[in-house]
């Protein structure tokens, strides 16, 4: 997988913008709220996302996987090569994140996006 992969599958979502934090992190966001962070001048690319609390123990134990430095508290993965996952992995997690982000927007910010 590549950046542009997970670009190419994050842009497929209602309202998503990409903006760069921390001069070199390019973030996937909706309604101004992060769901996917990556950052692709590292080799390899890394990136951190949002899961399910269901799923945050068994997806952050997985080899290349821990929780989230600053995030884990809120169910944020860290993943230091993103190649550890399948492009329909990617496509899982990144509707999970998206999703899980999305519902905890205030309502009409949800009707002003129109999701």
């Amino acid at each position: 997988m590549t950046i542009e992969g997970i670009q190419s599958i994050c842009k497929q979502f209602p309202a998503v913008t990409e903006d760069i934090k921390w001069e070199d992190h390019l973030c996937f966001n909706v309604g101004d709220k992060m769901f996917i962070i990556t950052a692709p001048d590292m080799v390899p690319p890394t990136a951190s996302f949002k899961v399910s609390d269901e799923e945050f123990d068994e997806v952050s134990s997985r080899a290349g996987f821990k929780p989230a430095p600053y995030l884990a508290r809120h169910k944020w993965v860290y993943v230091d090569d993103i190649n550890r996952l399948s492009k329909k992995e990617w496509e899982y997690f990144a509707k999970q994140a998206y999703t899980l982000v999305a519902a905890k927007l205030p309502a009409k910010t949800k009707k002003q996006l129109g999701i």
